[in-house]
């Protein structure tokens, strides 16, 4: 499968035969729903409520490393955490179908928590404190890191390789992100050790949906191992918030409170792997057309002024 168009062939048609292949039967009902990396859609059935297909970007994820994620999501469902976790089909969560790996979970739907509502975070940092307790118990073997190799150096390989940095710019690129590299070292090393666990890995606003009997986490794709924190800092937009979430957390885990140190270290490697993100992903259609201020030179320019300003930051 082309590497430059990975979904090109990925029609509805072939999306619907792709769920009736499961012994499920599509109404014909189709919508796409949002996400860049892989395909996602919500597919209506006959009998039965809707499910959503999954359809994994080639090449990002061994089929080891997504039997991990599908393992953790139903290690979370099976301790009552409202995880969605992808369906079996005779004994298998990650299926094949013409070239395209992908998998099938139940519809659940929901709307952004309130980051306002100190109640809503309290109890979002009671789940992410049992989500945490049920990561410790043992270790990824095939996924990755939250490091600097993942979230710095390979994304600046991506973003140095590709065609959307203007080159009057490149030196300035390179020294902005070695000066963030530096001085996210320098924090890790002032922090000191801190315990690494499986975590979700993404746990921004869009990822959790809310309901009327509370939330639920989706879309373990990011899961990774790492600090605490980094499944704490980006659904806190201030010091109030990240109080409410702690204050949930706490009441259900021990948290380290050295690690709040380390969310601008996080802060700046999420930065540097955005823009690394959409290079390494211009070759997909679908990027320049949701990103297209990445092909604007002053765009470059605010980036390297911005990682500048997180490196101020971090010394």
């Amino acid at each position: 499968m082309s590497n430059e168009t990975p979904y090109a062939r990925l029609t509805p048609d072939l999306v619907l035969d792709a769920v009736t292949t499961c012994g499920l039967w599509p109404d014909g009902r189709l919508l796409a729903l949002n996400s860049y990396e892989n395909r996602v859609w919500q597919v209506g059935l006959e009998d039965g409520k809707p499910v959503v297909a999954k359809f994994y970007r080639p090449g990002r994820w061994s089929d080891a490393a997504i039997l991990e994620e599908h393992a953790f999501a139903r290690e979370l469902a099976d301790a009552e955490i409202p995880m969605i976790a992808a369906l079996a089909f005779t004994g298998r969560t990650l299926l094949h179908h013409d070239g395209f790996r992908y998998a099938l979970s139940p519809r659940h739907g929901g709307r952004a928590p309130s980051l306002e509502s100190a109640d809503q975070l309290e109890w979002l940092g009671r789940l992410i404190a049992r989500i945490h307790s049920v990561g410790a118990r043992s270790s990824f073997a095939h996924r990755g890191h939250v490091d600097r190799e993942t979230l710095i150096a390979q994304p600046m390989r991506a973003v140095l390789a590709s065609n959307l940095l203007p080159p009057s710019s490149t030196d300035r690129y390179r020294a902005a992100v070695e000066r963030v590299d530096r001085a996210v070292a320098a924090r890790y090393e002032a922090v000191g050790p801190v315990r690494n666990l499986r975590l979700h890995g993404d746990c921004h606003p869009g990822n959790v949906l809310w309901t009327d009997d509370g939330p639920h986490f989706v879309d373990l794709d990011d899961a990774r191992t790492g600090p605490a924190v980094q499944d704490l800092w980006m659904l806190a937009h201030d010091e109030r918030a990240m109080e409410a979430l702690l204050e949930g957390y706490g009441s259900m885990r021990d948290f380290d409170h050295a690690e709040l140190a380390l969310i601008p270290a996080l802060r700046a490697m999420r930065q540097v792997h955005y823009a690394g993100w959409i290079a390494a992903r211009w070759h997909d259609p679908a990027f320049p057309a949701a990103f297209p201020f990445a092909a604007e030179p002053r765009w470059w320019e605010q980036h390297i002024t911005d990682l500048h300003e997180q490196a101020d930051e971090l010394e």
